[in-house]
């Protein structure tokens, strides 16, 4: 296996060396964030001419730093190795085991001659969080598992099976260390159970594991449909036989998205230009820890592609809502009615737009008009898009609805403006 790249991430980072800011590496639990400022950010400090000793690294996951963790012997051990003017990287591993990290981080800023980049895992580093936090002086590198386009390159071969693999095990690192299913099954499990669910239950002081564990199985078992707590609560009370408040349950659904563990996309109405919050979908962030959630049942290519476009739109650092556009239909009769389609994907960022359906085949033109057929009834001029899983050219029909393949979206860039 090659290195594996994170060029999208080292470029912010490279982008944002002495701005001024507190740089924030966050994301969910192993998907790479001490090795992108450890090794590759290390490395490309070096290459360009930083001195060692003017790289202050720490983990604080380590024991032998466990005396770091005290606020005021931190701030000390990284005074005492600033000895000149030159330009000092100060990296910090898992901040957040520092007790009053904020504040010794907004002491750092006072040092003129510091640039600071620390990772942190979970709720502690909500996006939403950081400029308070930092008193508007802290800036979020918001960490993804592997892309295919970044798992491809690494495992490179056979597109055919690295998507199988891809989409069977996941974009987490580490997985490609593990030589049989049964090691990679294991580790995804164990990392769910002992690392991603432990620290939900931990942090949040929940009471009923066994509810929380429930509603993980459920959102596994069905992603990609719209739902909404008081959905999820009729669908315990009538198949588990269970009572949980709606409340609760959008309780649960908060911890597990602020872990990172899901992602929710909200609901918009297209012609209405209006968000409608009774129905949202929810995606993993990472399919190989959905599937192992499972125990690897349940896995239909149609949705797995689904929720793989949809992090593949979030990597790319698009906006992703979910469509909704209204039409009037006749029946038979001639008696009108108001039916709702649904657009997959609306991906946004600054002004461009696109409107994306997921297909796994369109075999003939009565699927092809099904599928486009939300898309038709959009009465703007952005671009509209399906991506299907076969290997097939680019083209546009007549309504100038661009059909592209799985591989071309996943592997180029720019796929969205082919």
């Amino acid at each position: 296996m090659e290195e594996i790249k994170r060029d999208r991430y080292l470029k912010q980072l490279i982008d944002s060396q002495q701005n001024g800011f507190i740089k924030v590496i966050t994301g969910i639990r192993r998907c790479g964030k001490s090795y992108l400022l450890n090794v590759l950010f290390y490395h490309y400090l070096l290459d360009n001419g930083v001195a060692k000793d003017h790289i202050i690294r720490i983990d604080l996951e380590d024991r032998l730093n466990k005396e770091l963790r005290n606020p005021d012997t931190m701030l000390h051990y990284v005074h005492d190795r600033i000895k000149d003017s030159q330009p000092y990287y100060i990296i910090i591993d898992e901040v957040q085991l520092m007790d009053e990290f904020v504040d010794v981080l907004n002491s750092f800023r006072h040092i003129d001659n510091a640039d600071t980049y620390v990772t942190g895992s979970n709720s502690h580093f909500l996006s939403s969080d950081i400029p308070t936090e930092f008193r508007g002086r802290g800036e979020t590198i918001h960490v993804n598992p592997l892309s295919f386009s970044e798992f491809y390159s690494a495992i490179g071969g056979d597109k055919q099976d690295a998507w199988r693999e891809y989409y069977t095990y996941g974009g987490l690192p580490l997985i490609q260390s593990f030589d049989t299913e049964q090691k990679k099954i294991g580790y995804l499990k164990n990392l769910f159970e002992t690392v991603y669910l432990a620290d939900i239950i931990e942090r949040h002081k929940v009471q009923n594991e066994d509810e929380m564990r429930e509603l993980v199985l459920i959102m596994a078992s069905s992603i990609g449909s719209p739902c909404n707590p008081t959905k999820l609560s009729n669908t315990f009370r009538s198949v588990k036989n269970v009572n949980i408040s709606n409340k609760t349950i959008s309780n649960y659904l908060n911890y597990l998205s602020e872990s990172f563990l899901l992602n929710k996309a909200i609901r918009y109405d297209i012609k209405g230009k209006k968000y409608i919050n009774t129905l949202s979908k929810y995606y993993f962030s990472d399919i190989g820890l959905r599937n192992a959630i499972l125990d690897m049942r349940q896995q239909e290519e149609t949705h797995i592609m689904e929720n793989i476009i949809y992090n593949e739109l979030i990597t790319r650092g698009y906006s992703v809502d979910v469509g909704m556009v209204e039409i009037k239909k006749q029946d038979k009769d001639g008696k009108w009615s108001r039916i709702q389609l649904e657009v997959d994907f609306i991906a946004s960022l600054g002004s461009k737009k696109y409107y994306v359906q997921s297909a796994l085949s369109i075999p003939d033109r009565e699927k092809e008009i099904q599928e486009s057929r939300s898309l038709m009834s959009i009465d703007d001029s952005f671009k509209k898009i399906i991506i299907v899983k076969d290997h097939i050219m680019p083209r546009r029909n007549e309504e100038g609805i661009l059909t592209i393949g799985l591989f071309d979206f996943l592997l180029k860039e720019n796929s969205l403006d082919l």
